[in-house]
């Protein structure tokens, strides 16, 4: 979990957005910059789920196995309406569960699926 959180704080801080770039100091001034960056991210993040559930996520991610984040994925897709003419897709809801995890790189592939997995063991004590 803490690697998708640093993965997700790189694409909204500076990678996507380039919010550091700002050189905004005032907290006041701060607050509606991250307010509209937290929309797009989360616009541009359930487009990507969007896509995944349409079957279009290789029109913006050929290599696939790359791992873009769904806010990267989405991001594309959005300046592909822009500049190719692509429809914007219906609104969904967050997924509780992703469908099927994106990944940064191939090592992260691997990490993810080779680590222990654990679960709730239930017990059921029966009494004569």
């Amino acid at each position: 979990m803490r690697f998708r959180v640093e993965e997700l704080f790189l694409d909204s801080k500076s990678d996507a957005f380039q919010l550091e770039d700002s050189a905004i100091r005032s907290a006041p001034a701060l607050t509606p910059l991250y307010l509209v960056a937290a929309l797009a991210l989360l616009y541009a993040t359930t487009h990507a789920m969007a896509l995944q559930l349409n079957g279009l996520r290789s029109q913006v991610d050929p290599h696939w196995t790359g791992g873009l984040s769904y806010l990267k994925i989405g991001l594309r897709w959005l300046q592909g309406v822009v500049h190719k003419g692509r429809s914007l897709l219906s609104p969904i809801p967050l997924f509780h569960s992703d469908p099927e995890p994106c990944f940064s790189s191939k090592n992260a592939l691997s990490d993810y699926y080779d680590r222990i997995w654990f679960s709730r063991v239930h017990s059921l004590l029966c009494r004569p």
